[in-house]
């Protein structure tokens, strides 16, 4: 099976996110929204042939909702359907996802006129990663496919292909986005990407784990408790973490990390998956 995890701009209207959420179908395993970052995250899961299918409704019905002239929210985002990554869960089939991600790009800049970024690796072996897209659209460098500048009501796409990562948030109370944005720097490193926002009153550590074999939860946890100036107010996880996350950490910390059995790759999936280690990966994008 495959994954996508598609990261759409609306946080906020329940009535939105449940029409999309529905033609999302069966491949939606699960659905996190943020009214602050105005932001939700669709994670589908499934074979290849419905995974598309799915993937593909989920963004039209994305254009036709949603316009990024009306959109405000502390997340950096390019587009309406501003993210797109696809994983193998059986890293043994990491082509086909990334031929997934070609065929959406492509369908995207043609179907929809939207300017396309692909990250992940290329055919020369050259891997581009998402804040490499950021960068290059902030530069106003061309897109792979589309159109030069975007619709202002539709923006642009980054598509990708990349390994399982983990998304999860540290919130802090009564705290100076200044010091998150200080507290993430100094947490940035191979396999751990970070940003610190304002919510409001509060702060956020926002971290993606992008080597799940090497980073733990708790060691960042514990180092940003130790810099926060009255440490974690609770931590939250984005999506789906593989069940290997949880298995390298105390049982008796999973309440503290934000994380539950229910929200694994594989309770999703029922008892009959087995994937095990095959969702780690030594090659992050």
């Amino acid at each position: 099976m495959f994954e996508c995890v598609v990261n759409l701009a609306e946080g906020r209207d329940p009535s939105r996110l449940d029409d999309l959420a529905h033609v999302a179908g069966a491949s939606l395993r699960d659905r996190h929204e943020d009214p602050s970052h105005h932001r939700s995250v669709f994670t589908l899961i499934d074979d290849p042939a419905p995974l598309l299918e799915a993937v593909m409704a989920l963004a039209s019905r994305a254009y036709r909702l949603l316009d990024l002239r009306s959109h405000a929210g502390v997340h950096p985002r390019i587009g309406v359907v501003d993210v797109v990554p696809f994983v193998a869960l059986d890293p043994a089939r990491a082509d086909e996802a990334c031929a997934m991600r070609d065929a959406v790009g492509r369908w995207l800049a043609d179907s929809w006129r939207v300017p396309v970024y692909f990250y992940g690796p290329d055919p020369h072996g050259i891997i581009r990663t998402l804040p490499d897209v950021r960068r290059r659209v902030r530069a106003e460098h061309a897109p792979d496919l589309g159109p030069a500048r975007p619709a202002a009501s539709r923006g642009a796409s980054a598509v990708g292909c990349r390994p399982v990562l983990v998304a999860w948030n540290l919130w802090l109370a009564n705290t100076p986005v200044a010091t998150a944005r200080e507290i993430a720097a100094s947490l940035r490193r191979p396999g751990l990407r970070t940003l610190g926002f304002e919510i409001g009153r509060d702060a956020q550590v926002s971290c993606n784990v992008v080597d799940v074999a090497t980073v733990r939860l708790s060691e960042i946890y514990d180092q940003v408790n130790s810099l926060a100036p009255r440490g974690v107010h609770h931590a939250e996880l984005v999506g789906l973490a593989p069940r290997s996350v949880l298995d390298r950490e105390d049982p008796t910390r999973w309440a503290q990390l934000g994380l539950t059995e229910d929200a694994t790759i594989e309770a999703r999936l029922g008892a009959s998956a087995r994937l095990g280690t095959t969702l780690q990966s030594p090659h992050p994008t």
